[in-house]
């Protein structure tokens, strides 16, 4: 194993706090291999980049020697994590949570190594639970406590409804570090209440403490909030490669910085030194983190396609040779709203979607990045070229018709 103060420079890159302080390197000093946790409930199968920050820094603690336990949340992920949550979540069925965690698995395998991981799913231990087992567990923390955590707070000011079995996925996860004998638990600053409630259930279980290493939350492509599904802000890591490429293309500045940070280690003050001196260009920096995410997540090859379709199309505006055309047939005369003509020529699944796709920057009108969901389209100009992302082209054709 690396010296402590080495390990040290290595792991604490990236991060926003560790609970103790001074804490990891009490633990490093130990000299031994080190139980590091990272729980994850597979809500829904498919990875973003948002969740490859803890699994990379679970990387870094497998990389120099010390034993990773990726915990599938298999029964916490039936009740739903309530951080940050303004309502409370929809119950998953564990059919539905199982199916998830198969693909979910497959794609953390991306990130870590499968051969130096711990697998394990805490329905193993929750699944033979009693209810006198459960009462002692509620038994161990107060209710005024629980209700220090902002989101129940902030509920209950709303006037927002909060179960009862909400209370219980905190001591569920806390419970996982007693049952696991973490040294270290990973997660996202939205965790820090759920990982230091684990310190709590071991001190009260007579066991040594577990280090909290809270990682920050990655800004999804709006710039804005976290990256979600739902919010639709997202870059999954199993998306093809010219959508994941131009999707990270499609970052502003300011969180193209974030991104080298928290996905490929480059120091951000660093870059933007060099970006404010004229050194390296945006354009540049930005494209270099695109190739080095696809390349992670599907190869040098798919890489390669997909930076030059990027060029071709985005940079240099070319056209494929055939483009398919949708033919618009109206009365005159008439105005058609942009969003409109996305759904309706298959370029967008819905209105939501396509405004989503307008606001993310990820559609242009005849070569031109449109940012406005107000855009009409004047049917006496009789063709439009749509593109949304970097493969899908459509050429809008308004034929008047004569009117019955």
């Amino acid at each position: 194993m690396k010296p402590v103060l080495e390990q040290l420079a290595i792991l604490l890159r990236g991060t926003a706090n560790i609970i103790p302080q001074g804490g990891l390197e009490a633990k490093l000093r130990e000299g031994r291999p080190l139980r590091v946790k990272l729980g994850v409930d597979p809500t829904a199968p498919d990875i973003h980049l948002g969740h490859t920050v803890p699994l990379r820094k679970l990387r870094q603690f497998q990389d120099l020697g010390h034993h990773a336990v990726l915990l599938i949340g298999d029964y916490t992920a039936m009740i739903g994590d309530p951080s940050g949550r303004s309502a409370t979540r929809p119950q998953l069925t564990h059919e539905q949570v199982m199916t998830a965690a198969a693909t979910f698995q497959e794609q953390a395998f991306k990130v870590l190594d499968r051969t130096r991981a711990e697998v394990v799913y805490n329905g193993d231990w929750f699944a033979k639970f009693s209810f006198q087992d459960v009462m002692r567990l509620c038994a161990r923390y107060t209710v005024a406590r629980m209700l220090e955590r902002d989101d129940f707070t902030r509920r209950m000011r709303s006037e927002q409804p909060i179960g009862v079995h909400e209370f219980l996925y905190p001591l569920m996860q806390a419970q996982d570090s007693v049952v696991l004998r973490a040294d270290v638990e990973l997660g996202g600053t939205d965790q820090t209440f759920n990982i230091l409630l684990g310190r709590h259930m071991q001190r009260e279980a007579g066991m040594s403490e577990q280090v909290a290493v809270i990682t920050p939350l990655l800004e999804g492509t709006d710039g804005l909030q976290k990256m979600s599904k739902s919010l639709g802000n997202y870059i999954g890591i199993a998306e093809p490669p010219d959508v994941m490429f131009g999707k990270v293309m499609s970052l502003s500045d300011d969180v193209m910085f974030r991104y080298h940070e928290l996905l490929i280690d480059v120091d951000p003050d660093r870059l933007r030194r060099e970006v404010g001196e004229g050194r390296v260009h945006p354009m540049d920096a930005k494209k270099r983190l695109a190739a080095t995410l696809v390349e992670r997540f599907h190869g040098r090859d798919a890489c390669s396609v997909a930076r030059a379709d990027f060029e071709q199309r985005f940079q240099r505006h070319e056209l494929p040779e055939s483009i398919e055309t949708f033919v618009w047939q109206h009365e005159t005369p008439l105005e058609v709203s942009l969003v409109s003509a996305l759904v309706a020529s298959g370029l967008a699944k819905s209105m939501s979607d396509g405004r989503r796709s307008i606001r993310q920057g990820g559609v242009r009108v005849d070569g031109e990045r449109v940012e406005d969901v107000q855009m009409v389209l004047d049917t006496a100009k009789e063709e439009w070229i749509l593109q949304v992302g970097s493969r899908r082209v459509k050429k809008i054709v308004f034929r008047a018709v004569q009117g019955g």
